[in-house]
C-alpha cells in the first residue's frame, strides 16, 4: 500500500483529558550515597514537558495540526508552567482550574539513557472538577474536525458521557484512549485506542488472533463504535471495525522509551481520520508516527517530515516533494540526527542515465540528498522559449522516484544562490567545468564550514542531444 502524509494545517482537533507536567533531571552519576544504598545523581540539566493530555497535544502540533487543549489544571505556579509551555508551542487552552487539588506532576531522574526513579505529584480531581472540564471543552467543539479524549484516570474524564454526547451533537468524531474496566462509559465514542492488556481487561483474555478480533468487534456493536485500534506493542497495531480487521505489523527497529507511545499513537490517528484517510490508511499513519517515537528518550513527538523520510525509506509513497518552508526544516531535522546533507541543484527536464550516475555519485558524498529544481519559468530562461519539455511537477517527481534522492525541492530564481544559502548543506555538489568559489551558493556553503565538489559529467549524454534526436527523427518521417 501507498500511503502519503496529508496537510494538516487546516485541520483543527481538540484535545480534552488528564494533562500533566513531566519534568526531567539529568545528570551523571558516579557513586553511591553514603545515607541508603542508591546512586547519587548530579543534576546538570533539567527539561520540562507537557505530559498526559498535554503530550496528545504537543504531538498534535508536532504534526501541524490547529490543536486546543482542555483539562484541569491546579490553582499553583506548576499549573502556570505548564500552560505557558503549551501556549509557547501554539496550542490554544481551554482549562478548568481547580482550588482544591495540584497540577498533576511526574518527575524522572535519569542518568546515562536510564530512569532511575518518578516521582509523583497528584491527586484524583473530583467530579465538580470534570462537571467545569465539560462546560469549557464543549465551548470549543464548533469548527473542530476530530475531538481526542485522553483519560489517564485521574479525574479530569469524570463526565465524558457528556462529552461524547456533545460531540455526537454536533457530528464531531471522538477518538478515546480510555482507562480502567468501564468501557460502557465511552459508548457513543467512534474510536477506542487501549492497549492489548487495557482490552483485555474488559473484553477478556483472547486466546488468538481470530478471537480478539472478534472480541473486538463485540466490542463495536455493544458500545456503538467505528472502531477499535487495540495497540499490541512489539507486534504492531489491530484495527478491527464490525465488518473488517487490519493488523499492522509494529515499525520499530530500535526501542528506547515507550513513554508517550500511545499519545503519538492517539494523535496521528486523530489527524488522519481528521484529514479524510480510511480508518486503516489513518492508522497505519499512526502505526509508523509510533515506530518513530519510542525511538526517542521520553514523551516525545513526530513530525510529517519524519514520517515522509520514513515512508521514503520503505518504498511506500511518502516521497520527498517539498515547499521551501518544508525544506529548511527537514535539514534542520537531518542535521540534528547527526546526518550529513548533500544538496546539488539543476532542469533535469529529460532524465536520463547521465543524471542517474551523477546523484548516486552525489548521494555518495553523505547521507542525505536534497536536489533543488529549476520552476519551467528559469528553465526557459536558461535554454529557450521552447524548454522545459516536461513541466515541474513532473520533473520533480520523477527525481523523487529515485532511491538516491531523498527531497526535491522547487526555485523560481535565476540561480539557486538563495535557496542553497538558506538551507546551508554540508556538502554542496555541481556537475560541470566549475571553481568550487564559482559556483552559485558556494561561498556561503563555504563560509559555513561546509564543502563544494565538482562531479564529472557523462559525456554524451545531456537532454539537449535526447531533444535533438528526437526532433531529426521527426524531420526524416515528416519528409
Amino acid at each position: 500500500m501507498s500511503l502519503s502524509i496529508p496537510d494538516f494545517s487546516a485541520l483543527k482537533i481538540l484535545v480534552v483529558g488528564d494533562l500533566m507536567l513531566d519534568q526531567y533531571w539529568f545528570g551523571p552519576t558516579s557513586r553511591i550515597s553514603p545515607e541508603a544504598p542508591v546512586p547519587v545523581v548530579q543534576v546538570t540539566r533539567s527539561e520540562a514537558r507537557g505530559g498526559g493530555a498535554a503530550n496528545v497535544a504537543m504531538n498534535l502540533v508536532s504534526l501541524g495540526v490547529q490543536t486546543t487543549c482542555s483539562g484541569v489544571v491546579g490553582d499553583d505556579g506548576t499549573g502556570k508552567d505548564l500552560q505557558g509551555l503549551l501556549e509557547v508551542e501554539g496550542i490554544a487552552t481551554a482549562l478548568a482550574h481547580s482550588s482544591k487539588h495540584p497540577t498533576i506532576t511526574k518527575l524522572r531522574v535519569l542518568s546515562r539513557n536510564q530512569q532511575l526513579i518518578r516521582l509523583d505529584t497528584e491527586q484524583v480531581y473530583s467530579e465538580k472538577d470534570a462537571a467545569e472540564v465539560v462546560e469549557v471543552a464543549a465551548k470549543e467543539l464548533a469548527g473542530t474536525h476530530v475531538c481526542i479524549l485522553s483519560d489517564y484516570a485521574k479525574g479530569s474524564l469524570g463526565q465524558v458521557g457528556k462529552l461524547i454526547a456533545a460531540c455526537r451533537e454536533q457530528s464531531v468524531p471522538v477518538l478515546v484512549d480510555p482507562k480502567g474496566k468501564d468501557f460502557a462509559r465511552y459508548k457513543g465514542a467512534t474510536v477506542l485506542t487501549p492497549n492489548l492488556a487495557e482490552f483485555e481487561s474488559v473484553a477478556g483474555k483472547a486466546l488468538d488472533d481470530a478471537d480478539l478480533v472478534q472480541r473486538a468487534r463485540s466490542l463495536c456493536a455493544d458500545l456503538d463504535l467505528t472502531a477499535v485500534v487495540v495497540t499490541l506493542s512489539a507486534r504492531g497495531m489491530l484495527v478491527v471495525s464490525t465488518d473488517s480487521d487490519t493488523l499492522l505489523p509494529a515499525r520499530a527497529r530500535q526501542v528506547f522509551d515507550v513513554t508517550g507511545a500511545g499519545d503519538t499513537v492517539i494523535a496521528a490517528l486523530a489527524a488522519g481520520i481528521g484529514s479524510g484517510l480510511t480508518i486503516e490508511d489513518a492508522a497505519t499513519l499512526a502505526n509508523l508516527a509510533a515506530g518513530l517515537v519510542v525511538r526517542k528518550i521520553g514523551a516525545a513527538s513526530v513530525t510529517p517530515a519524519e514520517l515522509n523520510l520514513a515512508l521514503h525509506e520503505q518504498g511506500e509513497g511518502g516521497r520527498g516533494l517539498l515547499t521551501r518552508e518544508q525544506a529548511l526544516v527537514v535539514a534542520n531535522e537531518a542535521r540534528a540526527r547527526g546526518e550529513k546533507l548533500v544538496m546539488t541543484n539543476g532542469c533535469f527536464d529529460i532524465l536520463h542515465q547521465g543524471h542517474v550516475a551523477y546523484l548516486q555519485e552525489a548521494k555518495s558524498r553523505g547521507d542525505r540528498l536534497m536536489v533543488a529544481v529549476n520552476s519551467d519559468e528559469s528553465v526557459a530562461k536558461l535554454k529557450g522559449p521552447d524548454r522545459p519539455i516536461n513541466p515541474l511537477e513532473d520533473r520533480m517527481a520523477v527525481l523523487a522516484g529515485l532511491a538516491a534522492v531523498d527531497w526535491v525541492v522547487p526555485f523560481g530564481e535565476d540561480t539557486p544562490e538563495e535557496i542553497i544559502s538558506g538551507i546551508l548543506p554540508d556538502v554542496l555538489v555541481k556537475g560541470g567545468d566549475y571553481e568550487p568559489d564559482s559556483i552559485a551558493g558556494g561561498k556561503a556553503v563555504l563560509e559555513n564550514g561546509g564543502t563544494v565538489e565538482v562531479l564529472r559529467f557523462h559525456e554524451g549524454r545531456s537532454t539537449s542531444t535526447i531533444v535533438d534526436t528526437i526532433r531529426g527523427s521527426g524531420s526524416k518521417k515528416a519528409g
